[in-house]
């Protein structure tokens, strides 16, 4: 297959769980680099299915670059598979990292092209990761597959859950992707083609784009959208649903009547290729413009959200009488189980009932009671705190190895610390020893019970629990010996207005010695806001715990707003919590 004039470079890169993906480099042509366009491809293809927009883009001073996902073409693994959807969101943040240490494209000189699935992958990417790309093209993103079979997406679930992991194979002929003889007999005839898809990615595929579209106003990049109009495919609705809720201040929509679901392989392509090319140069002719997100809490999707969220319901009301017996019910099930009767007492955002969530040992009034906790345990909420306490003890790890490699003391403080126990299993998790270690938490119960964990892990010498407000900049401008490594988990999720958290934000800038580190948390979607708002009370004074989302890019800004560059990031399977490592510039 040819793929294009310019000259071609075959290379790999590393995934964070050690697979070697493969990838297609094509350097830029004018002899002065201006940006760099990253290709990503449909499901069931490979890179090279899209390496024709290289030359038909005429776009000489970019780079341009194409993957093989894994699963796909010259990339290993099973053919379609992949750990999980998430895994392959990481994958492009893995691929986007090394572009920009391996060639030096930084990630604002980018420009992302996807179709199908690619594009569901992306767009995920921009809405977890909140990437700074210059801007993103999306083509017939498969945000709903047409399955034609009645009852599919719960069958298919049953028969996963039955059966473990099986293999679907495409429906879909090549005479119903695009109208180019040419490009029918070439996918009919490519031996690098799989028509298997694995459930899991398949299943994952549906959860995701169902999270993206309904949150789509969390996508900031510039966006660009490309509809099939007679895509047999995936479904059109979605597609307007998602541009209609971006929260790009630059975006358009391109409908294409008559294309069939290959938009950028279709026969009569050339007025689309020709917008995108449009598109990008009219993005690279001005310096990025950010939208301004740092006063999300006043207006915007997030605040309207949990406004309504916390205004009563009538009790007569429907929703009203359903969220009541709720309630009821969970006082029935604070009789059985421990967990719940903990949240009742200190409330379901404590630090003692996220200490109760981390142990994860069911407890109860009799077998009964057991199991009524188990299935407390088991919500996915808690499911995703304990993925963050991993992800926050695996950057703190990160940050640990990274001041000892550059010869500095490990004095690591956290401003929030609950019980401290994710700190104190990083920190014995680690081959590197902390020089100081400071927790800090404004209850009187985390010190207390902190300072027993501290001792029961035989940390005296180096580590001291002190009574302290997150919020007071002066208090944590003033910690000493100055921290090297600072932690706030599960903290400003909590309180919905930015103004307290820019304080604490600023008060850690003043805390953290140029050039160390801060591991921080977000929340930008959760399945259950809802039941949490209407059903479960907080540790201040038994309120409603009502939460507003920070979307990453908000949370992103007001860390970069104190002084601080964000370097990594980790999320949960089901995209509910961040944890990103940050670290402390130069003001």
């Amino acid at each position: 297959m040819r793929l294009t004039a310019r000259p071609l470079q075959e290379q790999q890169f590393q995934t964070h769980d050690g697979v070697s993906l493969f990838y297609r480099r094509w350097p830029a042509t004018s002899g002065t680099r201006r940006g760099a366009v990253l290709l990503f491809h449909r499901g069931h293809e490979h890179g090279a299915r899209m390496a024709h927009l290289v030359d038909e883009l005429d776009l000489a001073d970019f780079d341009f670059y194409a993957w093989d996902a894994r699963g796909h073409g010259r990339s290993p693994g099973q053919r379609g598979h992949s750990p999980s959807f998430a895994d392959s969101v990481r994958d492009v943040q893995t691929f986007v990292d090394h572009i920009t240490a391996t060639d030096g494209v930084a990630p604002q000189d980018m420009h992302v092209i996807a179709q199908s699935v690619g594009a569901v992958l992306i767009s995920t990417w921009a809405h977890d990761y909140a990437p700074k790309v210059r801007g993103l093209t999306l083509a017939s993103p498969a945000f709903k597959v047409k399955l034609y079979v009645p009852f599919a997406r719960p069958g298919l679930a049953l028969m996963h859950k039955l059966r473990g992991l099986f293999f679907v194979n495409s429906y879909v002929k090549a005479k119903f992707l695009t109208h180019d003889p040419a490009r029918i007999a070439s996918y009919d005839s490519d031996p690098l083609i799989s028509r298997p898809i694995a459930v899991n990615i398949l299943l994952d595929l549906y959860a995701a784009a169902e999270r993206i579209v309904a949150d789509a106003n969390a996508i900031v990049v510039p966006t660009q959208l490309l509809i099939s109009g007679a895509d047999w495919v995936v479904h059109h609705k979605p597609q307007h649903e998602f541009f209609e809720r971006l929260g790009s201040r630059v975006k358009e929509k391109l409908e294409l009547p008559g294309f069939f679901h290959d938009t950028l392989g279709e026969r009569d392509r050339a007025p689309a290729v020709a917008a995108i090319r449009a598109f990008i140069v009219k993005l690279f002719a001005q310096a990025p413009a950010p939208v301004e997100l740092k006063d999300a809490h006043l207006r915007g999707a997030t605040a309207e959200e949990s406004r309504a969220l916390a205004a009563p319901l009538s009790p007569l009301s429907p929703r009203g009488a359903y969220w009541a017996l709720t309630r009821g019910g969970l006082r029935i099930g604070g009789l059985l189980s421990r967990g719940i009767a903990l949240g009742h007492e200190t409330g379901f955002d404590s630090g003692s009932t996220l200490d109760y969530v981390y142990r994860n040992e069911p407890q109860g009034a009799g077998p009964l009671g057991k199991l009524v906790d188990g299935t407390y345990l088991q919500s996915i909420g808690w499911r995703g705190i304990r993925q963050r306490k991993l992800h926050v003890e695996e950057l703190l790890r990160e940050a640990m190895q990274r001041l000892s490699q550059a010869g500095r003391e490990l004095r690591l403080m956290d401003i929030a610390a609950g019980h401290g126990r994710y700190v104190l299993d990083a920190v014995q998790g680690s081959a590197v020893p902390a020089d100081s270690i400071l927790l800090r938490d404004y209850s009187e119960i985390n010190v207390r019970d902190g300072g027993k964990l501290i001792a029961s892990r035989g940390l005296q010498d180096r580590a001291r629990f002190i009574q302290a407000d997150a919020f007071d900049r002066a208090s944590l401008a003033a910690t000493s010996p100055r921290p090297t490594l600072a932690v706030v988990s599960g903290l400003y999720e909590l309180f919905p207005d930015n103004e307290p958290v820019a304080r604490s934000l600023a008060g850690l800038a003043d805390a953290v010695e140029e050039g160390g580190y801060l591991v921080y948390t977000g929340q930008p979607w959760h399945p259950q806001l809802e039941m949490i708002a209407r059903a479960l009370t907080s540790h201040r004074g038994g309120a409603a715990w009502v939460m507003r989302r920070r979307t990453q890019a908000e949370m992103d800004q007001l860390v970069e707003a104190a002084g601080f560059e964000k370097l990594a990031q980790r999320i949960d399977p089901w995209g509910i919590f961040t944890v990103s490592l940050a670290r402390r510039i130069s003001r």
